[in-house]
């Protein structure tokens, strides 16, 4: 067992993971956290005795006997009140048009109603569900996130293949292309946006049969009591495991010393060194900013240059005085008032409402939240006019209550509650670049391409978090966070290792 010490930049669900995989090989860990409090992009606040949960909208492989499963019971987050599970995924609606279709995890009643919606797309639709049916009883959480890349050997790599050799013919060809490119087939336009959008349209289609697969084996679930409370979860596991945990502690510049890092410097100009540093923080800042990018390559410049990022996002929410006890929990909504904002049109939005849990508002009420993609370069020059910026969210605000009006008639009367985050919001609690809370965009490049989870040139130094696992989410994050242990214990266990260097 090591004894040596860990700084980790970062204490959202990569940080804290990786500082209880720390903890539990020996090391000695210090998490440094920008915010006031851990969690990162999983964040929810109080509002008037709700709560705004702003972070996780489901977790796949919350049941018992998936790999999944023993990594949420090994980071202390996997309780039996913890988990609701998910029997609709969401509803589509198109107002003009007054179509609607119900996602369930019923393949069967998802392939008729699909069907009568477009009795010609009888094929696609076929093609669809059969890509779904082929990644039922997969453990796909574990599939190829179990280790590092580093140390996926070619053993290893013939290993996933024979796992998945009944699922390969729906993850190459047509398949590996984005959904976006695999849904033209599709001769509805409105169902082909349906398809597009299940989950986004630049994943591969096999990412979206993992995903139905996942939801009709009963493997998706919602956070009973949302993301803080999966947060806590986890911080409570690595301090009782003896891991120390600092807010409110921006770290402004890594420390090197003859190529290897050796600690951090604070905001405040404090320096704090340890023999390994781990950054669990956001990519561009800590390559670009923290090192000043004097550690990287040809492949890190064209990443960073040219990989999409994942689209920031504005969030509405209100605490409304009355309950939706028969609606679902998620529903995409394409608006019949578009309404503009900056310099593209708002067409839809997607809508959770809280109502499978009492613990997010007060016995009676609810939390309705409304999001949508929008522009990072709008909010950021906007927020330098505070009182614009205010009243742009108040503007956006009333647009999303106007709307909502249509399907719940009287609920602006019954509206306590209204809170406003824009993609300034997520940077000011994340840091992340650009506000892309889930970092680079899941596209078959992204997804099929390797991140390594340290720097050429740099010693003693590990990455961790969305950054180094594309398409961000819950496993990777945490995944990557065991990953940076993984292989700090192979670094310092491997027998005739040279010593290693020792700061003070």
């Amino acid at each position: 067992m090591s004894n040596e010490s860990v700084i980790i930049i970062g204490a959202g669900l990569a940080g804290l993971s990786a500082g209880c995989y720390a903890q539990m090989n020996g090391y000695r860990s210090h998490i440094f956290e920008h915010h006031a409090a851990p969690g990162g992009v999983a964040a929810a606040w109080q509002r008037g005795g709700y709560t705004i949960d702003g972070g996780i909208h489901f977790i796949m492989g919350h049941r018992p006997g998936t790999a999944l499963h023993e990594l949420y019971r090994e980071l202390g987050a996997a309780r039996d009140d913890s988990f609701v599970d998910m029997t609709t995924y969401c509803r589509f609606t198109d107002e003009a048009s007054g179509r609607s279709l119900v996602v369930t995890a019923d393949l069967d009643r998802l392939a008729g109603d699909m069907e009568a919606i477009s009795p010609e797309d009888v094929a696609i639709i076929d093609d669809l569900i059969a890509g779904a049916r082929a990644m039922r009883g997969m453990d796909v959480s574990g599939l190829g996130m179990n280790q590092p890349p580093e140390l996926a050997g070619r053993l290893t790599q013939l290993k996933h293949l024979w796992q998945m050799r009944d699922q390969f013919k729906y993850m190459t060809k047509k398949y590996a292309a984005p959904v976006a490119e695999y849904a033209q087939a599709i001769h509805h336009p409105w169902l082909r946006q349906v398809v597009e959008n299940l989950f986004l349209p630049e994943v591969p289609a096999w990412f979206l049969f993992r995903f139905l697969g996942m939801l009709a084996d009963g493997q998706l679930g919602l956070l009973a009591a949302g993301c803080a409370d999966f947060v806590r979860a986890i911080e409570k596991r690595y301090k009782d495991l003896g891991g120390q945990l600092t807010c409110e502690a921006t770290v402004r510049e890594i420390l090197v010393k003859d190529d290897r890092a050796v600690g951090v410097r604070l905001a405040d100009r404090t320096r704090h060194h340890a023999e390994t540093v781990v950054s669990a923080a956001d990519g561009y800042g800590t390559i670009f900013g923290m090192l000043r990018g004097r550690y990287v390559d040809d492949d890190i410049e064209q990443r960073y240059e040219s990989w999409k990022l994942t689209r920031p996002m504005v969030m509405v929410s209100f605490g409304v005085a009355r309950e939706f006890a028969d609606e679902p929990w998620l529903s995409f909504v394409n608006l019949w008032r578009p309404f503009r904002l900056g310099t593209h049109s708002v067409s839809s939005i997607m809508v959770r409402i809280f109502n499978y849990s009492t613990r997010f508002a007060p016995k009676g009420k609810t939390v309705v939240q409304a999001a949508f993609d929008t522009e990072w370069e709008w909010w950021n020059e906007l927020r330098r006019n505070r009182s614009r910026y205010e009243s742009e969210k108040e503007r956006v605000a009333a647009k999303i209550l106007k709307s909502l009006e249509d399907y719940y008639p009287g609920i602006s009367r019954l509206v306590e509650v209204t809170d406003v985050a824009t993609p300034h919001t997520t940077w000011r609690y994340t840091l992340n670049h650009n506000a892309a809370y889930m970092g680079w965009l899941p596209t078959p490049e992204a997804l099929k391409g390797f991140v390594p989870r340290t720097l050429p040139g740099l010693e003693d130094f590990y990455m961790a978090g969305q950054w180094v696992m594309p398409g961000g989410g819950v496993p990777p994050c945490l995944y990557s966070g065991r990953h940076v242990v993984q292989l700090m214990c192979l670094r310092d266990y491997k027998p005739f290792s040279t010593p290693r260097h020792q700061s003070g």
